[in-house]
């Protein structure tokens, strides 16, 4: 009589966590799809008004002269995305190779700890570092105007997000079961071919996921590039050029929404930003499920 309480209470027990897990799963469904709806919504004023593919292309971001174009914004979202994570990879990586396959348990143990701690810091102390520190460094050093540019923006961002890279890395290659690794070296191969020829590859569905999802996070930072930027709409002449100033799709968002009047065009068209950036981030999300899982096919990673 006693088990058969003792089997009735686990059995709603159980039934009581899977349902609080489905109304969890279906709660962060319903607030993704409120937030599409609310970002389409407040929108389509701009979108319908100035069209899709002029708001794109168009070369001018203008608010005072009702013009709204993305194209300053793209521009620099792209350059400083692209040589950020290039910093990011540079230093990341290797970083994440040393500590799953080559650290000492005690060098292990100082730098896993301090690598979460910087993944800790509020972006907006890395911007504040980067205002007082990194600006500072490039006006005297390159001898700029103001050190506030794309590339102290992209610097920033990449030093910011290396512990997310290097955690998520460290993780799939640490995730590679051990049998493949000692049947390499069972084989010949030394320490450094194993790692280049079956660890990386076996891992490389985490990596490129890491690397696709750190993207994602760069482009939706916000304080850190605000403050350092300069969020000065336009493009660069060349686009290219990485001292200039610029301004990101977030530091527009958060630079100007706060002054400007609700339900305006110009409300609207920043809201129009947002759903951009929103659209951007999933699409990345996205593709780095279905490089991974694509990658897993291939090449049996883990």
């Amino acid at each position: 009589m006693e088990r058969q309480r003792i089997k009735m209470h686990r059995k709603y027990g159980e039934k009581l966590v899977e349902s609080l897990l489905f109304v969890s799963a279906i709660t962060s469904i319903l607030i993704m799809l409120l937030i599409f709806y609310f970002l389409i919504h407040e929108s389509l004023p701009a979108l319908s008004s100035l069209g899709l593919f002029s708001l794109i292309t168009g070369p001018k971001w203008h608010p005072s002269g009702d013009i709204y174009g993305f194209l300053p914004l793209i521009s620099a979202s792209m350059v400083i995305t692209l040589l950020a994570l290039l910093i990011n990879i540079m230093i990341g990586f290797p970083l994440a190779i040393y500590l799953a396959e080559l650290a000492s348990p005690r060098s292990k143990a100082v730098l896993k700890p301090a690598i979460e701690l910087l993944a800790g810091v509020p972006s907006i102390v890395y911007g504040f570092l980067g205002v007082i520190i990194l600006v500072s460094y490039l006006q005297d050093s390159f001898d700029m105007l103001t050190g506030r540019s794309i590339l102290a923006g992209s610097i920033l961002l990449g030093i910011m997000f290396i512990p997310y890279l290097t955690t998520i890395c460290e993780d799939a290659l640490r995730a590679v079961p051990s049998e493949f690794k000692e049947g390499s070296l069972a084989l010949g191969a030394n320490r450094w071919q194993t790692l280049r020829n079956v660890t990386i590859p076996a891992a490389s569905s985490g990596i490129t996921a890491a690397i696709l999802l750190n993207i994602g996070s760069i482009i939706g930072e916000t304080m850190a590039v605000l403050l350092v930027v300069g969020n000065v709409a336009r493009i660069a002449s060349p686009f290219y050029d990485i001292f200039d100033q610029g301004a990101t799709f977030t530091s527009v968002i958060a630079g100007e929404m706060g002054e400007v009047a609700r339900g305006s065009m110009h409300y609207h068209a920043l809201f129009a930003v947002g759903f951009a950036l929103l659209i951007v981030v999933s699409i990345l999300s996205l593709i780095a499920d279905y490089a991974r899982a694509r990658i897993r096919r291939k090449f049996g990673g883990y």
